[in-house]
């Protein structure tokens, strides 16, 4: 039986182990001694698979984690002078330490509001109109979260639409994947009904919150913008030596189609959570639960009182506010733990 002292976890999906796709495959990796640096088999099929699952002949590179990713794809896509425009809320403006502008030698980050976590083509068009003289840093990239930081996710209408305002200031279009696999899986569209096929130039495509260790996968649609990105990744210590130990897991994901069962769960199980909650009386839903978050307002003393049951979860969005993520292996049983917790903090 869980104390009360136990950890809980429901802060991110990553606080969750390793999937058994990835773990079968990372021990299969293991068996015997291959190239270093990338040039290994495991790597190489691993860069294929991405290639037949998007039916697109990408680059595809891999990193540690999405810091870096999100950095060093977005220092190939402009110049120290240009700017970036992402939502206030993206992780790339809120959670990155300043990574995208340290790697892009200061590229600036412009930032736009806009409901349930979503860039809209008039908040990029405002900051790309906003000035022109030479002393304002060149609009040059826009960046969009895909699931959003608030669990939302944009549709492929609001991509096109995106995309045909991006055409229209000649901007390039770069996604933060942290939970793509969610977003497929939520809007029940393939890997390139989201990327390319409406205009996406590069994808930073998450694995660590969908089932791996570590890992992410940057795939550039737009080939030119991949120019001496390996160059790139070295230099910011991104090269593993022995990098089928990242490849390897990759390749479980993918070719079981774990990384996209996995987020079916998760979202599944964001959605039996967000169900419940709203049902409790004091709880109201800040954001449709779309992906595998679930954010809600909750009294202020219910959030301590939880937090002393051992449950984890974040409160950055403000005073009331809370987010629980739900990953490849949360279940129902743990989910009824927290409602019925909720419910007994609420009384």
């Amino acid at each position: 039986m869980t104390s009360e002292c136990t950890p809980r976890f429901l802060a991110s999906d990553n606080t969750s182990g390793i999937c058994p796709e990835a773990m079968e495959y990372l021990l299969e990796a293991n068996q015997a001694d291959d190239l270093a640096y990338g040039n290994d088999r495991w790597t190489a099929r691993a860069a294929d698979r991405f290639r037949e699952m998007f039916d697109f002949d990408c680059d595809v590179f891999f990193v540690f984690n999405g810091t870096a990713a999100n950095s060093l794809a977005l220092s190939a896509m402009g110049r120290s002078y240009h700017s970036v425009i992402c939502h206030e809320l993206a992780h790339i403006e809120t959670d990155e330490c300043g990574g995208p502008e340290f790697f892009s030698n200061g590229a600036k980050l412009l930032t736009s509001p806009g409901a349930n976590g979503k860039l809209t083509p008039q908040g990029i068009e405002a900051l790309v109109t906003k000035r022109s003289d030479i002393h304002y840093p060149k609009p040059k990239v826009v960046s969009l979260t895909q699931a959003t930081e608030v669990g939302t996710v944009y549709s492929r209408e609001e991509l096109l639409a995106i995309r045909a305002m991006a055409d229209k200031h000649d901007l390039r279009l770069h996604m933060d994947g942290a939970r793509f696999a969610n977003a497929c899986a939520g809007l029940k569209a393939s890997p390139a009904e989201l990327t390319w096929q409406v205009g996406v130039d590069v994808l930073c495509f998450s694995g660590t919150k969908n089932g791996l260790a570590f890992g992410e996968a940057i795939l550039f649609f737009n080939r030119d913008l991949a120019e001496d990105f390996s160059y790139r990744c070295k230099q910011a210590g991104q090269l593993a030596s022995k990098m089928r130990y990242v490849s390897a897991p990759w390749l479980g994901l993918l070719e079981s189609g774990a990384w996209l069962t996995n987020a079916e769960h998760a979202n599944d199980m964001a959605r039996y959570l967000s169900e419940g909650l709203q049902a409790l009386p004091g709880v109201s839903l800040m954001f449709p639960t779309q992906a595998n978050s679930v954010f809600v307002e909750l009294p202020p003393h219910s959030i301590e009182a939880l937090k002393a049951k051992g449950w984890t979860f974040y409160t950055f969005i403000g005073a009331g506010g809370a987010r629980f993520v739900c990953a490849w292996n949360t279940t129902v049983e743990l989910l009824d733990q927290l409602l019925a917790d909720v419910k007994s903090v609420l009384e």
